[in-house]
Order: structure tokens, then sequence, then C-alpha cells
């Protein structure tokens, strides 16, 4: 008996057999994890944002700090100076933002039409069989209903737009004191850790920062200059809704390697209603914008990578995605590269027990 439950194949059948009982237990249990996941994300979304808003904001408050300004007037300030130029941007951008969102809106069943129109012409000189015109056909049916319905949920869901305005509200509330306490919570998470593994956890702390530092306020930075870029590109080729098309760019360049084809999407949809070379002009410059992140703008801003393999970040960007939608791929791959930093450190301190 000793030697059958000493043998690997035993074992690592038994954690085989574990894994799946498992398993089994969690899907039995999913209805009531979906419903307590849906509660806690409703609960601590905005948390979660502003201890992100607080984590890039904190070097300036702490360089402020150093020089002998008080955290309060620090982050004071910086809210003060923040928000006199998001009042400037939104007073400009909110109103064109809005109306093209609304033309889009209008516009949709002729844009539909257009697209309709552009498809016939191309299958009656082309060799595509009739199932994939069908194909064509239903899949544009689909995506301007969907696209008109999303767009009229929007516009005139009170409930969920005040919902929106409520949590916009209250996060700056809950970053200020975050900030304003940051060294503080700093140290009374550490008062929770036993002394003798209080340096570990500072070393840890600080190698989770030197991975993501750089990479999070970098990335803030890097998609606010994709986004422009697009929208400058945008209106050169006279393309319709050019800051709505824009922002979509700029938000989905966080994700990794998937982000800019997300961000091309639906430029190229409304380019497809207009012409073919319209659609090679929305290539083009989203080509170009790509090429000049991957090779000027995040190498000089972000600085330097989080060293992670590409199979790392698409298993990482799979996962977010099935989990929390686009918002948990846009998280994936930093909450991903801190819990690779976690498990190195775990690693490194049973070595170092080993080996005493």
């Amino acid at each position: 008996m000793d030697r059958l439950t000493s043998s690997r194949l035993v074992r690592g059948l038994i954690i085989v057999i574990l894994a799946l009982i498992a398993l089994y237990l969690l899907l039995l249990i999913k209805p009531i994890i979906i419903h307590i996941y849906s509660f806690l994300k409703a609960v601590l979304a905005p948390f979660l944002i502003a201890m992100i808003i607080s984590y890039v904001l904190n070097p300036i408050v702490s360089l402020l700090h150093e020089r002998k300004v008080p955290r309060t007037v620090a982050v004071l300030l910086i809210y003060a100076v923040f928000l006199a130029s998001l009042t400037v941007i939104l007073m400009n951008a909110i109103p064109m933002f809005m109306e093209q969102l609304q033309e889009l809106n209008q516009h949709m069943p002729d844009l539909t039409m257009r697209a309709q129109s552009l498809v016939n012409d191309l299958n009656n000189s082309s060799f595509l069989p009739e199932s994939i015109r069908g194909g064509i056909h239903n899949s544009l049916y689909k995506l301007e209903k969907y696209a008109s319905e999303a767009i009229f949920s929007f516009l005139n869901n009170i409930g969920a737009m005040l919902n929106v305005v409520f949590i916009g509200f209250i996060i700056p509330f809950l970053a200020f004191y975050i900030l304003k306490d940051f060294e503080v919570f700093e140290r009374t998470v550490l008062t929770y850790v036993p002394k003798p593994h209080r340096k570990h956890a500072v070393r840890l702390i600080k190698d989770i920062d030197h991975a993501l530092g750089s990479y999070i306020r970098g990335q803030f930075l890097v998609c606010v200059i994709v986004g422009g870029l697009a929208y400058i590109g945008y209106l050169c080729i006279g393309m319709p809704y050019p800051l709505l098309l824009a922002a979509i760019v700029a938000v989905t360049n966080i994700i990794p390697y998937l982000g800019p084809f997300f961000g091309a999407a639906p430029a190229l949809v409304v380019a497809s209603t207009i012409s073919i070379k319209m659609m090679l002009f929305v290539v083009v410059i989203n080509t170009a914008c790509q090429i000049l992140e991957g090779n000027v703008i995040s190498p000089q801003v972000v600085g330097r990578t989080l060293h992670m393999h590409p199979l790392s970040i698409i298993f990482a960007l799979l996962v977010g995605g099935e989990i929390a939608g686009i918002v948990g791929m846009i998280l994936a791959v930093p909450i991903f590269a801190a819990g690779k930093v976690v498990i190195q450190h775990i690693f490194a301190y049973y070595v170092r027990r080993k080996t005493i």
C-alpha cells in the first residue's frame, strides 16, 4: 500500500481525480457563483477603478509630498488641474460625441442599405457561393439590428445612465481618500504581516510596482496618443463620426494584440457603407497608428515590458474576456503579471527554506 501511494503516477492520478471532482462541484454551484460575482462586481467596481486611478496618480502626489506639500493639498491640487482640463475637453467633446452617436443611430438603416448595395455589387461580379452570400446578408442585418438596439438602449435607458453618473460621481471621492491615506493603507496592510515576513512583503510590493508601474501609467498615455492620431487620420480622409470611432480605437488599444482589431472593426464597417477606397484608407490609418505605437510611442512612453510570453498574454486575455468581457480583457494582463510576481516570490521563499 505504501509503495502504491508513493508512486508518482498514482499521486498524479489522485490529483487529477480530485481536480475533476472540484470542477464538477463548481459547475453544480455555478448559478450561486454567478450571482455572488455579479453582486461583488457591482459593489467593488467603483473601488477597483478608484484604486487604479490612485495607483496612477500616487507618484505625482508622493513627489509633491517630498517637496513639503501636504498630501491632502497635493491631491486637491492634482484634482483642480485635472478637473479644469477635463471640463474644457468634455464641454467640447461630449456634445460632438452625443451628436455623432445620435446621427449614427438615425442613419443606421441608410448605412445598412448602402452596405447591402455594395455587397450586392460585389456578389454580382464575383464567384461567391450562394451560402456565403446568404451569410453576408444575414450578418449585415443582425449587425444593423444589434448596433441600433445598443445605441437606442444607451440613449434611452435612464436608470443605467443615472447609475453610470452616480458611479462617476463617487469614484473621485474614493480616489481622493485612497490617495490622501495611501501611505497609511500601506502601513496598515504591513501590520497584518508577521514581523519575520515583512521584509519579504515589502520586496514583493516593490517588485509588483516595478512590473506594473510603467505599463499601467504609460498605457493610458499611449491610448490617448493613438486615439488622437486615429482621429486626425479619420478627419483627413473624411470619415464619418471621427471622434466616436477614434474613441473606440483609443479604448480598445489597452488590450494587447487583439485591441487594434477590435478598434478598427467599427470603422471598417462604417467605411464599407461608403466605398472600397474608404475601407483601404481606414486599414492604412489603423496600420500606421499601430506601427507608430509599437515602434515609437510605446518604447518611449511605457519604457519596459512586462516580460511575458505572447502565449501567456493571449491566455490571460481569453480568461479575462470569459470572466468580465472587455473590462476583463483590459485588466487581465496587469493582474496576470502581478500574479506571476507573487508566484515567483512564493517559489523563491520555499526554495530558500529548503536550502536552509
